[in-house]
């Protein structure tokens, strides 16, 4: 709508009601306008109708929503459902072009424009996070695993004869699996333990590097977020082995960007020594749904390899997932929500050690591990299959996150791949059960509280039942002997549990 236009709907209506309107419109036109320019997440988080303006004007710059277009090619941006079409503001064509991701699609100028300006407001977004020394980044249309294969994939156009990733134990499948992915044999190695705490053997390292030689290893992929008791790796001192040997240099950040914590500690790596590039989480980080990681680097030459080595074109679905989502939220509230996380991760930290002592448990030690905590379960046995039924129990009331981790799991998580004993607990001397319970982003305190009382509830339940098994027994055992005067007692004794126990699960 332009000035004209006002102008002519001063013959309808009142001009009072038209400079109303046209103040509204000028104001938005404004903001749209300061984004553009300035390249920056806006303060104040945008209202709804306002980001879907800005969708509207940027998908009728594409080429599938032209009135009088013909198509005459095998990919037109044609959409049969209209409901699939509204899903994704009109938008069809996705991003890149055949061999290069980053690149400026023709019949898309419109995805092309909100593609870039995404990567630019994302980059000042991991400016506020504390990756101040990145310097360039782009969304990934593939979930953290994938990216991180992608990026090892794209070692070789420099490193043709490079056979070997080394990687500090981390026991997610997804890290094993991207080596694997990616073509190449893990170096996994062990983590020494300082207290409770896993942490990097930058010694086994080095000494792999000497082993092995650089030319023979791809990169070195470590890691900052993780579940404790492992601590984030040392980036600092693994950048400047990376440095020294010549080596490629791959961080997998994939929940980080939310602790400030471990973003200094990436940016001291990158300050000193070598980071490549830092992989990390759309969906963990910035609460959109699953599918896409950012990629960001210190040395734009080292991002331009990467988007070049990608065949096709790509989903724009995840990028514009970030794009919405940073609008809405607006620095303010994302720097809140950093805060809040924070907080929250004391929060839990403070009230979870009251309960270790309530139980005769303990919360394991790891000072640099800011986000996620470990409990152990001595108090439960040595039995798996009881000490996962903990976890079955918080599921069962609606608890998701929390992993139980028994010692004795060892799994084959690749074809032909080394064996992981102890598999999730990230060592082979672990010799105690427990869990582990995160405070990521977007959590709030109601949401501990009723972690905290349910996993109270489970652990009175656990041991109301474990007492009714053990009763059960002695009853049959006196049944056997017809002691009738003790088989009462012991007859209202397990009345009295299993009316316990109902009230629990209720």
């Amino acid at each position: 709508m332009d000035e004209k236009n006002y102008q002519l709907m001063t013959h309808f209506v009142p001009k009072s009601y038209v400079d109303q309107a046209q103040q509204v419109h000028n104001s938005n036109k404004n903001k749209i306008r300061n984004l553009l320019e300035k390249r920056k997440i806006p303060d104040k988080g945008w209202s709804s109708e306002l980001i879907e303006l800005l969708l509207s004007e940027f998908s009728s710059m594409d080429s599938n929503n032209f009135d009088d277009s013909c198509g005459l090619g095998e990919r037109e941006g044609r959409i049969f459902s209209n409901l699939v079409l509204t899903r994704n503001y009109n938008f069809s064509h996705g991003i890149g072009r055949s061999g290069d991701l980053a690149e400026v699609q023709p019949k898309a100028i419109g995805s092309s424009v909100l593609n870039k300006l995404t990567n630019e407001l994302l980059l000042d977004l991991l400016k506020i996070s504390g990756l101040t020394n990145v310097s360039s980044c782009i969304v990934c249309p593939m979930a953290t695993g994938m990216s991180l294969a992608f990026c090892m994939m794209s070692i070789r156009q420099d490193k043709h004869n490079a056979k070997y990733v080394i990687m500090p134990r981390i026991d997610q499948k997804s890290c094993i699996k991207s080596i694997a992915c990616a073509g190449y044999e893990a170096i996994i190695i062990e983590p020494l333990k300082v207290g409770d705490e896993l942490v990097t053997n930058l010694d086994e390292i080095e000494k792999k590097i000497s082993e092995l030689g650089s030319e023979s290893i791809a990169c070195i992929l470590s890691t900052t977020s993780c579940f404790a008791p492992r601590g984030p790796d040392k980036v600092e001192e693994i950048a400047s082995l990376c440095l020294r040997n010549n080596i490629f240099h791959l961080i997998n950040n994939a929940y980080g960007l939310q602790s400030t914590k471990l973003t200094h500690i990436i940016n001291q790596a990158m300050r000193t020594g070598r980071v490549d590039v830092v992989v990390q989480s759309t969906d963990k980080n910035l609460m959109v749904p699953v599918g896409g990681a950012i990629l960001a680097v210190c040395e734009k030459k080292i991002l331009k390899k990467i988007t070049e080595f990608y065949p096709g074109r790509a989903s724009f679905s995840q990028s514009l997932d970030v794009l919405i989502t940073m609008l809405s939220m607006g620095s303010d509230q994302y720097r809140s929500l950093l805060k809040e996380r924070k907080e929250c991760f004391a929060y839990l930290k403070s009230e979870i050690q009251k309960l270790a002592e309530k139980y005769n448990e303990k919360v394991l030690e790891t000072p640099n591990n800011p986000i996620s905590i470990a409990f152990t379960l001595s108090e439960f046995g040595s039995d798996p299959k009881k000490l996962t039924e903990i976890g079955s129990m918080l599921f069962t009331r609606l608890v998701s996150g929390v992993r139980v981790v028994v010692p004795g799991d060892n799994k084959i998580v690749v074809a032909n791949g080394p064996l992981y004993k102890n598999f999730g607990s990230h060592s082979n001397s672990t010799d105690k059960a427990y869990f582990t319970a995160a405070a990521a982003i977007g959590i709030k305190q109601s949401d501990i509280d009723l972690f905290l009382k349910r996993l109270i509830d489970c652990s009175n339940l656990h041991r109301v039942l474990d007492k009714l098994m053990h009763e059960k027994i002695r009853m049959n055992e006196y049944l056997d002997d017809d002691n009738e005067s003790v088989s009462n007692d012991l007859f209202e004794e397990i009345n009295e549990l299993e009316n316990e126990s109902n009230e629990i699960s209720e």
